[in-house]
């Protein structure tokens, strides 16, 4: 088993005019060999968006794209013809397929979403689709190209068991984890990558906490 934690003060930080971006992996013309992909996972971005700020139409393709609104709303408009204002507490899931032009702009003062990249051999025409996500401790989990998802919200004190499989990524999009046996405290931004864990791990909320808890497939793995 290995354990890294990787925090949000030591993500590359893009900015723009309007906009904040706090990159897990490497992107664009920033190279970080030690960080290029954890599983099918090529990019783990956290962005804060001025309103009325966001990203203009552009294409991908080959790629399953997940969208997390932590805070405010989101505004996605795509070549399908699909809309979407997203808003906390829904996932967007937009499958590039053979390919798709998409936009994303704040529809709120302020705007902090989190926004995952998964390598897709899928293909086929591109797709759009929104799912709610329960509330409670542990969501049920979120199937996406042989991955998956889980929210976890666990309240001041409450311990929660993650799921297990070959790549775990716990996110922590907002609150706190208390020091546990595996990693020192984890704040808003910081993530814990767990390879190889043979049992369930549990961690504790130190205060109200959202976390993001991708498992992945180490497949394809390549750092």
């Amino acid at each position: 088993m290995t354990v890294e934690i990787r925090r949000g003060t030591a993500r590359f930080t893009e900015r723009e005019m309007g906009r904040a971006t706090r990159h897990a992996f490497s992107f664009g013309s920033v190279y970080d060999p030690a960080h290029v992909s954890f599983g099918p996972m090529i990019c783990h971005d956290e962005h804060l968006l001025g309103s009325g700020h966001g990203f203009d139409t552009h294409r991908h393709a080959d790629l399953e794209i997940v969208t997390w609104v932590v805070s405010g709303a989101l505004t996605h408009t795509d070549s399908t013809g699909g809309t979407h204002r997203l808003v906390p507490g829904e996932v967007g899931h937009l499958h590039a397929g053979d390919g798709v032009e998409h936009s994303e702009v704040a529809a709120a003062p302020q705007t902090r979403f989190v926004q995952v990249w998964l390598r897709s051999d899928d293909g086929g025409e591109p797709t759009y689709a929104v799912r709610e996500v329960d509330p409670g401790p542990m969501s049920e989990a979120l199937t996406v190209a042989g991955s998956t998802l889980w929210v976890a919200r666990p309240a001041a004190g409450e311990s929660v068991t993650l799921p297990q499989a070959d790549l775990l990524h716990v996110y922590v999009a907002s609150g706190a984890l208390s020091r546990n046996s595996l990693a020192e405290p984890l704040a808003a931004g910081d993530a814990l990558l767990v390879t190889a864990e043979p049992r369930p791990l549990t961690v504790t909320a130190a205060v109200d906490a959202e976390l993001l808890v991708w498992g992945l497939s180490a497949a394809d793995q390549t750092t």
